[in-house]
Protein backbone atom coordinates (compact mmCIF):
# COMPACT_ATOMS: atom_id res chain seq x y z
CA UNK A 1 0.00 0.00 0.00
CA UNK A 2 1.32 3.44 -0.84
CA UNK A 3 2.08 6.10 1.72
CA UNK A 4 -0.89 8.15 0.51
CA UNK A 5 -3.13 5.06 0.75
CA UNK A 6 -2.08 4.47 4.36
CA UNK A 7 -2.65 8.15 5.15
CA UNK A 8 -6.11 8.02 3.56
CA UNK A 9 -6.99 4.91 5.59
CA UNK A 10 -5.90 6.67 8.79
CA UNK A 11 -8.05 9.70 7.99
CA UNK A 12 -11.03 7.49 7.15
CA UNK A 13 -10.54 5.45 10.34
CA UNK A 14 -10.35 8.63 12.40
CA UNK A 15 -13.52 9.91 10.72
CA UNK A 16 -15.38 6.73 11.59
CA UNK A 17 -14.29 7.10 15.24
CA UNK A 18 -15.50 10.73 15.27
CA UNK A 19 -18.86 9.73 13.78
CA UNK A 20 -19.29 6.81 16.17
CA UNK A 21 -18.44 8.94 19.21
CA UNK A 22 -20.86 11.66 18.10
CA UNK A 23 -23.65 9.19 17.38
CA UNK A 24 -23.22 7.51 20.77
CA UNK A 25 -23.47 10.85 22.56
CA UNK A 26 -26.46 11.86 20.46
CA UNK A 27 -28.44 8.73 21.38
CA UNK A 28 -27.48 9.01 25.07
CA UNK A 29 -27.66 12.80 25.36
CA UNK A 30 -29.72 12.64 28.57
CA UNK A 31 -26.90 10.96 30.48
CA UNK A 32 -23.93 12.50 28.66
CA UNK A 33 -23.88 15.98 30.22
CA UNK A 34 -24.08 17.51 33.69
CA UNK A 35 -22.39 16.95 37.02
CA UNK A 36 -23.89 13.45 37.22
CA UNK A 37 -22.99 11.98 33.84
CA UNK A 38 -22.39 8.68 32.17
CA UNK A 39 -21.15 9.11 28.62
CA UNK A 40 -21.00 5.66 27.01
CA UNK A 41 -19.01 7.13 24.11
CA UNK A 42 -16.11 7.59 26.53
CA UNK A 43 -15.47 3.85 26.21
CA UNK A 44 -13.98 4.76 22.83
CA UNK A 45 -11.30 6.84 24.57
CA UNK A 46 -9.39 3.60 25.11
CA UNK A 47 -9.05 3.04 21.36
CA UNK A 48 -5.72 4.95 21.19
CA UNK A 49 -4.27 2.14 23.31
CA UNK A 50 -4.73 -0.09 20.24
CA UNK A 51 -4.94 2.50 17.45
CA UNK A 52 -2.98 5.74 17.94
CA UNK A 53 -4.67 7.09 14.81
CA UNK A 54 -7.95 7.21 16.78
CA UNK A 55 -6.74 10.32 18.67
CA UNK A 56 -7.94 12.95 16.16
CA UNK A 57 -11.26 11.17 15.69
CA UNK A 58 -11.93 11.18 19.43
CA UNK A 59 -11.10 14.88 19.63
CA UNK A 60 -13.36 15.77 16.70
CA UNK A 61 -16.17 13.50 17.90
CA UNK A 62 -16.04 14.99 21.39
CA UNK A 63 -15.89 18.52 20.01
CA UNK A 64 -18.95 17.95 17.80
CA UNK A 65 -20.81 16.25 20.65
CA UNK A 66 -20.10 19.04 23.09
CA UNK A 67 -22.09 21.45 20.94
CA UNK A 68 -25.09 19.68 22.52
CA UNK A 69 -23.90 20.68 26.00
CA UNK A 70 -25.68 23.28 28.10
CA UNK A 71 -22.24 24.62 29.01
CA UNK A 72 -21.80 25.96 25.49
CA UNK A 73 -18.52 26.91 23.93
CA UNK A 74 -16.64 26.35 27.20
CA UNK A 75 -17.49 22.64 27.06
CA UNK A 76 -16.54 22.51 23.39
CA UNK A 77 -13.11 23.94 24.24
CA UNK A 78 -12.40 22.47 27.70
CA UNK A 79 -14.10 19.09 27.31
CA UNK A 80 -12.64 18.47 23.86
CA UNK A 81 -9.16 19.55 24.96
CA UNK A 82 -9.39 17.20 27.94
CA UNK A 83 -10.34 14.33 25.62
CA UNK A 84 -7.45 15.18 23.29
CA UNK A 85 -4.92 15.20 26.16
CA UNK A 86 -6.34 11.97 27.59
CA UNK A 87 -6.26 10.27 24.18
CA UNK A 88 -2.62 11.24 23.61
CA UNK A 89 -1.69 9.90 27.06
CA UNK A 90 -3.71 6.71 26.48
CA UNK A 91 -1.83 6.06 23.23
CA UNK A 92 1.41 5.98 25.23
CA UNK A 93 0.19 3.39 27.74
CA UNK A 94 1.47 -0.19 27.58
CA UNK A 95 -1.29 -1.77 29.68
CA UNK A 96 -5.04 -1.61 28.97
CA UNK A 97 -5.91 -1.05 32.65
CA UNK A 98 -3.47 1.84 32.91
CA UNK A 99 -4.75 3.13 29.56
CA UNK A 100 -8.15 3.74 31.18
CA UNK A 101 -6.66 6.12 33.75
CA UNK A 102 -5.91 9.18 31.57
CA UNK A 103 -9.50 9.62 30.32
CA UNK A 104 -10.85 9.15 33.84
CA UNK A 105 -8.43 11.47 35.61
CA UNK A 106 -8.09 14.21 32.98
CA UNK A 107 -11.83 14.47 32.30
CA UNK A 108 -12.77 14.23 35.98
CA UNK A 109 -10.55 17.18 36.79
CA UNK A 110 -11.12 19.38 33.72
CA UNK A 111 -14.82 18.72 33.19
CA UNK A 112 -15.65 18.48 36.89
CA UNK A 113 -14.12 21.88 37.67
CA UNK A 114 -15.69 23.41 34.54
CA UNK A 115 -19.15 22.19 35.57
CA UNK A 116 -18.72 23.46 39.13
CA UNK A 117 -17.80 26.91 37.84
CA UNK A 118 -20.37 27.18 35.05
CA UNK A 119 -23.43 25.47 36.54
CA UNK A 120 -25.70 28.05 38.21
CA UNK A 121 -25.83 27.57 41.96
CA UNK A 122 -22.57 25.68 42.17
CA UNK A 123 -19.08 27.14 42.44
CA UNK A 124 -15.62 26.32 43.75
CA UNK A 125 -17.11 24.64 46.81
CA UNK A 126 -18.87 22.10 44.59
CA UNK A 127 -15.73 21.33 42.57
CA UNK A 128 -14.66 18.27 44.60
CA UNK A 129 -18.16 16.81 44.30
CA UNK A 130 -18.31 17.46 40.54
CA UNK A 131 -14.80 16.04 40.02
CA UNK A 132 -15.87 12.91 41.91
CA UNK A 133 -19.16 12.42 40.05
CA UNK A 134 -17.65 13.05 36.61
CA UNK A 135 -14.79 10.72 37.55
CA UNK A 136 -17.18 7.97 38.60
CA UNK A 137 -19.07 8.21 35.30
CA UNK A 138 -15.78 8.19 33.41
CA UNK A 139 -14.55 5.18 35.37
CA UNK A 140 -17.74 3.28 34.61
CA UNK A 141 -17.42 4.03 30.88
CA UNK A 142 -13.67 3.43 30.61
CA UNK A 143 -13.19 0.47 32.94
CA UNK A 144 -16.66 -1.04 32.51
CA UNK A 145 -16.97 -0.65 28.73
CA UNK A 146 -13.63 0.54 27.31
CA UNK A 147 -11.34 -2.09 28.83
CA UNK A 148 -13.61 -4.96 27.68
CA UNK A 149 -13.84 -3.32 24.24
CA UNK A 150 -10.04 -3.33 23.84
CA UNK A 151 -9.91 -6.93 25.03
CA UNK A 152 -12.55 -8.03 22.49
CA UNK A 153 -10.85 -6.13 19.66
CA UNK A 154 -7.56 -7.90 20.40
CA UNK A 155 -8.84 -11.41 21.16
CA UNK A 156 -11.17 -11.63 18.17
CA UNK A 157 -8.58 -10.38 15.71
CA UNK A 158 -10.59 -7.24 14.94
CA UNK A 159 -7.65 -5.09 15.96
CA UNK A 160 -5.59 -6.45 13.09
CA UNK A 161 -8.46 -6.23 10.60
CA UNK A 162 -9.46 -2.70 11.59
CA UNK A 163 -5.98 -1.23 11.76
CA UNK A 164 -5.26 1.38 9.10
CA UNK A 165 -1.66 0.12 9.20
CA UNK A 166 -2.52 -3.40 8.01
CA UNK A 167 -0.90 -4.59 4.83
CA UNK A 168 -3.01 -5.36 1.81
CA UNK A 169 -2.34 -8.65 -0.05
Amino acid sequence: MSVSGTFARKIAFSGVIAALYTALVFVTVETSFGFMQFRAAEALTLLPFLFPEAVPGLFIGCMLSNFLSRYGLMDVVIGSSATLLAAVLTAKCKNRWLAALPPVLVNALAVGVMIALLDPGLGWGAAPFCVMTVGLGQAAACFGLGVPLTYVLEKTGLRRRLSPERRQP
